[in-house]
């Protein structure tokens, strides 16, 4: 992909996400057009739910860093064990809904682009829901170099994200191909835009971080999410 197309299609993401914020609870909460039914969404919030123990188990934390904090959905859990709560995002308009949340003026809230970000200091705890998947694969390396160096000795990182399964999307939106990490999505009005989505491979994971140097356990919370933690080596 040439940097043109690159600029372009992460410009577009940025876009989506915008457009997307006063929406986006309806997909974590199962409702709307991501409504599977009652079982279904049984499995999804009791997987939920699993997540939310582990990341509960790393507290308490002084020091946390949230990237891509979105509308705040994980912001509340981090809320419970840390003493300091950075939370940083692209959009304006997902940082507004996060704002408006009970507990948020604890948190020191930050709008800029994470391709370009750099911390001004260090944290014990790095966190991320969904958004490493929306990395482009060319970035992978330079985003967690940032990583890395955001981190204080001995800190944390805890990450989750998607599994591949049509169960997690929206009833009239059909994912592509596993491997293809460029794709089309669609919002509540009809909108449509084409983003960054990565769905790795737990195993496959773990060693590629390993390879940059990271001691991070990836595991499945069961159909729909992996989830990982550990530390630098």
């Amino acid at each position: 992909m040439t940097n043109d197309k690159h600029q372009k299609l992460i410009k577009e993401q940025m876009e989506y996400y915008s457009g997307r914020a006063s929406e986006y609870d309806q997909w974590f909460l199962r409702q709307e057009r991501y409504d599977k039914g009652e079982l279904v969404n049984a499995r999804w919030l009791k997987e939920v739910a699993s997540v939310r123990t582990e990341l509960a188990a790393l507290g308490p934390v002084t020091e946390v860093l949230e990237l891509a904090c979105g509308t705040g959905l994980w912001t509340e859990e981090l809320l419970k064990i840390s003493s300091s709560l950075t939370a940083v995002d692209g959009s304006a308009e997902m940082i507004t809904i996060n704002k408006s949340k009970p507990g948020r003026d604890k948190v020191n809230f930050v709008q800029a682009n994470l391709f370009e970000w750099q911390a001004q200091k260090k944290y014990d705890l790095i966190f991320f829901s969904f958004w490493l998947s929306h990395v482009p694969p060319e970035k992978f390396n330079d985003f967690w170099q940032m990583v890395k160096e955001s981190l204080t000795p001995n800190g944390q990182v805890f990450f989750i994200d998607s599994l591949y399964t049509q169960e997690s999307t929206a009833f009239n939106q059909k994912l592509r191909g596993k491997k293809d990490t460029i794709v089309s999505r669609v919002l509540n009005d009809g909108t449509e835009f084409e983003i960054v989505k990565v769905f790795y491979d737990p195993d496959q994971l773990q060693k590629d971080l390993k390879n940059l140097g990271w001691n991070v356990n990836v595991l499945k919370s069961g159909k729909y999410f992996l989830y990982g933690g550990g530390g630098v080596i």
